[in-house]
């Protein structure tokens, strides 16, 4: 300690780190946030199930209580529902009850496309 200054006051060495702060980056705290943000996140489970498509219903024919749609080739009511029933053959492929009976022609003509049934 210097012997010319007051006991009061404190003495300031400086160091090697004039004018520079230690500390990160601030692009490299947002690169750490950023990956661990996405190695934080949860994964998501893979849908290995199985998909569950319809396998039309064959009958020999549609039943007495259903009754046909006007303006739709293979439409009929049935229960509430629009149902299609389309000619494969020597039997009839029921499709699922529908709600609209736009979406019960639908899947016919789709049906008549994969089988390639006469019409």
């Amino acid at each position: 300690m210097p012997e010319n200054l007051p006991l009061n006051t404190a003495i300031r060495t400086q160091g090697a780190t004039i004018g520079v702060t230690i500390g990160y980056h601030k692009g490299l705290i947002l690169f750490y946030v950023l990956v661990l943000c996405l190695l934080m996140k949860p994964l998501r489970q893979q849908n290995n199930r199985p998909v569950i498509s319809y396998v039309p219903r064959i009958e020999p024919a549609p039943p007495d209580h259903a009754s046909k749609v006007d303006g739709f080739r293979d439409v009929w009511l049935l229960r509430g529902k629009y149902v299609a029933f389309v000619l494969m053959g020597d039997r009839f492929a029921r499709s699922q009850a529908f709600s609209v009976p736009e979406s019960a022609q639908r899947w016919a003509v789709q049906m008549r496309q994969e089988g390639e049934v006469e019409e």
